[in-house]
């Protein structure tokens, strides 16, 4: 997967298109990807013990496809990634625009 926990990224798609945010989590299994303040839905959920009962906002999982990676040395713009073999045999995730590392 060429996005990461921490990554800033772009929705291309879907009902908050155009909104950017950072990744929380990864899930590469099934190419989902949680973004902080992306794809916001309310779930009721039932008072258990002492925690209250009530309407809950929580970001849900959202297909990687709709996302594109943001590279801050372009001037905050969307870019797609390739990969640069390092001499010591580590790779690194390249702007394809200014080749620039993320």
């Amino acid at each position: 997967m060429k996005i990461k926990k921490g990554d800033l990224v772009l929705v291309i798609k879907g009902k908050d298109r155009g909104k950017t945010g950072k990744v929380t989590s990864v899930d590469p299994i099934n190419s989902k990807v949680k973004v902080n303040g992306i794809n916001i839905v309310k779930r009721h959920t039932k008072a258990r013990g002492k925690q209250a009962g009530g309407i809950v906002e929580t970001a849900m999982a959202i297909n990687i496809s709709k996302l594109m990676l943001v590279c801050q040395p372009c001037g905050s713009k969307p870019v797609r990634t390739g990969y640069k073999l390092n001499p010591g045999g580590t790779k690194e995730r390249v702007c394809k625009k200014c080749k620039s590392v993320l």
